[in-house]
């Protein structure tokens, strides 16, 4: 991968010759500057990855151990309904923070930061002792999400601006890898490590903190941290069009938040879900990681076609076709078809990916890509916040879940309609 874009954007311009200096001597460049223009982007790169690793093991170790939790804090389906609502809301909450801090602090730091409250959050939220102490430590974790989630299209924006379709690719499926490693893994972890639930969630805090090294030195570093002013000062208050007068903006919106109702949904519920049908718990977490999976080789081709393509509605239809087939799977032989839905599901599950990429061609400049960002994943988490609470009370209230799978199945229609809508080939410039 060469280096020419991102050195650009890193380094300053040399400064003009002086009168001594012959009109076309080549101003040298100190050492030290060109080293950091050589490892900067490779760090970043690093740091993109190894956060976006990060971004969803918190809720889906928690999905492969849900039964277990429930059972050992003594929480009803309705509580466990609200715990699988907990991520969409922290999400929209803190998220919407994102801009604001990273105009005061940089956006590194605040990935930084984001990296050490998942790191702490999850190593404590196991032994914080009841429910209350449980939600507390995992809305910490979800906090550092929230805020990593709406910079990671804005670095990749501001850094790679020639190359937004692969580096979203790229940490889109770094993304799914550690969706999928938490859920595969986190029953086998917690067994080989005596069995408690405690343990087996914990352990993950420690892939947190690996990534924090990569950001630490981006951020201790002057010309990096120079740099992030520089990135945070286009997007202040008052510049940029207003996004609520965007129509794309609100379709953008509405299409991550729906997408983000069926994914946590699946992630907080699938595995109950083949548990009730028969399926043993280490499969029941294998299934997830299945459907998970699916998004490393997808989450690198979806941005990629996505750039390509003018319009982006006809793959959204084609992601929630495969959704619809996967609930009616479910519905008709959960057991009996388990690996095929799971496979449907994970592609219907890239529509996060696409959603990411749709907000960094939605927009021509970087600021509007902050505030586009901010907008459409806190409204988005917003939206989805219902969803898995529902499911929760509809499974404990009906005993089964031919109810909570049709409701799962209908969102896929208003999905399609907003992807449509927000895969217009057009700007929020152009709309405000």
């Amino acid at each position: 991968m060469s280096d020419e874009p991102q050195t650009q954007t890193l380094s300053s311009p040399p400064p003009p010759p002086s009168a001594a200096e012959p009109a076309n001597a080549v101003p040298e460049v100190p050492d030290s500057a060109s080293r950091a223009a050589r490892w900067l982007p490779r760090l970043l790169v690093a740091g993109l990855v190894l956060a976006a690793l990060n971004l969803r093991p918190a809720i889906t170790s928690l999905g492969a151990l849900l039964e277990e939790v429930r059972d050992g804090l003594h929480m009803s389906g309705s509580v466990a309904g609200v715990l699988t609502s907990v991520p969409p809301l922290c999400f929209a909450v803190f998220g919407i923070t994102a801009p604001r801090l990273a105009r005061r602090f940089g956006p590194g730091a605040i990935v930084c930061a984001g990296m050490v409250a998942i790191a702490t959050g999850l190593l404590v939220r196991p032994f914080a002792g009841g429910t209350a102490g449980f939600l507390a430590a995992s809305a910490l974790a979800l906090m550092g999400i929230a805020v990593s989630n709406v910079l990671m299209p804005v670095i990749v924006k501001r850094y790679f601006p020639e190359r937004v379709g692969s580096m979203t690719g790229l940490y889109s499926m770094a993304l799914a890898l550690g969706t999928s490693l938490a859920a595969a893994a986190t029953v086998p972890m917690t067994q080989a490590l005596g069995g408690s639930w405690r343990t087996g969630l914990a352990v993950w805090a420690a892939l947190a903190a690996l990534a924090v090294l990569p950001w630490a030195a981006l951020v201790r570093d002057r010309s990096a941290g120079a740099e992030a002013g520089t990135e945070a000062a286009p997007g202040r208050e008052g510049s940029g069009p207003r996004i609520i007068r965007s129509r794309t903006a609100w379709a953008l919106a509405c299409f991550f938040g729906l997408q983000a109702t069926g994914a946590y949904i699946t992630m907080g519920w699938m595995p109950q879900i083949f548990r009730d049908a028969g399926v043993p718990a280490g499969t029941a977490g294998v299934l997830l990681a299945v459907t998970m999976v699916m998004g490393v080789p997808l989450a690198f081709v979806i941005p990629r076609l996505a750039t390509r393509m003018k319009n982006q509605g006809p793959i959204a239809v084609a992601l929630a076709a495969c959704g619809l087939t996967g609930y009616a799977g479910l519905y008709l032989a959960p057991a009996g078809g388990a690996w095929l839905w799971a496979v449907l599901l994970g592609i219907s599950n890239c529509a996060f990916p696409l959603a990411l990429t749709m907000i960094g061609m939605r927009s021509r400049t970087g600021s509007g890509v902050v505030r586009l960002s901010a907008f459409a994943q806190s409204v988005g988490y917003l939206i989805s916040i219902p969803g898995p609470l529902l499911v929760g009370v509809l499974y404990q209230h009906s005993g089964g879940w031919d109810i909570p799978l049709a409701l799962m199945a209908g969102l896929m229609v208003p999905q399609t309609v907003a992807g449509i809508l927000a895969g217009r080939d057009r700007t929020i410039e152009d709309e405000t």
